[in-house]
């Protein structure tokens, strides 16, 4: 089996890198933020920490490829880095702490790429969480100093706290009425959004969550955490990982009933 523990600690020094570099520029008033086509917000520091990581890459991983959410896909292999430079770029602009840098590397195997070491650090919380296939999920503030984690034990709706992102996005797939159905059958929903909800699935603080429209950045990063803690995560479709175009995240017992709830267009 191959020993991922090498690239696990190039991501920790990837994060550390990107992290310094985010919250240098978190809250400074003179921040400059673009809108992209699809007419979401890029500021200076997404498009600075992504290059920050590729350069780092480039000198210690030169035969892997890169894809990133800023600047797209250099190379070509059986290993792919899958960077998201600032998860939660809304929430960044406007000050707000729920935003992470996202690495992710991906190997080619049945099914096409698949997650193997995932890193999530969200530095203006405090928090980091990573994950290595086969090795369990961790948080921490660094790989010496880490607690494992485990998806929660609640196996009944009624009990079940369920988190997203927003209404918009599910009104605008016909998702809306199973999503509301959903909420009202859940003992507490609660809109943490982004990256976020995803390691509470994983540390066991919530016990389901789903996305409607997401890329694959946002997510091969925290699949890997949400499976190595003991959970499911899918497309809304049912298939495994990060290459849906959606996202549903559980503990596991609950996550036919998530399903049967979301999947369904009126």
């Amino acid at each position: 089996m191959p020993d991922y523990l090498d690239d696990l600690r190039l991501a920790h020094v990837l994060a550390d890198a990107a992290d310094a570099t985010t919250m240098e520029r978190f809250k400074a008033l003179d921040l400059k933020v673009e809108t992209k086509p699809d007419m979401t917000p890029v500021s200076e520091a997404d498009k600075a920490a992504e290059e920050l990581v590729r350069g780092h890459l480039q000198r210690a991983r030169p035969r892997d490829a890169v894809l990133g959410e800023e600047y797209g896909v250099a190379g070509t292999g059986p290993r792919r880095w899958v960077v998201d430079p600032i998860d939660g770029t809304k929430n960044y602009v406007r000050g707000v702490p729920v935003w992470a840098t996202l690495i992710s590397l991906m190997e080619a195997g049945e099914g096409g790429y698949q997650p193997v070491v995932g890193v999530v650090s969200a530095p203006a919380l405090g928090r980091r969480w990573w994950a290595v296939k086969d090795h369990g999920a961790f948080t921490g503030r660094s790989l010496t100093s880490a607690s494992r984690l485990h998806v929660s034990k609640v196996s009944g709706l009624p009990d079940a706290s369920f988190a997203y992102s927003s209404l918009s996005g599910w009104e605008e797939q016909g998702r809306l009425d199973g999503f509301l159905d959903l909420t009202r059958k859940v003992w507490r929903t609660r809109a943490y959004g982004d990256f976020w909800p995803y390691m509470m699935v994983a540390e066991g603080s919530v016990d389901l969550c789903a996305e409607p429209e997401l890329s694959l950045w946002d997510m091969a990063a925290p699949a890997i955490v949400v499976t190595e803690a003991g959970g499911t995560f899918t497309g809304l479709d049912g298939r495994p990982g990060p290459h849906s175009g959606n996202a549903a995240a559980s503990n596991g017992l609950l996550h036919d009933e998530l399903l049967r709830h979301l999947e369904a267009r009126h």
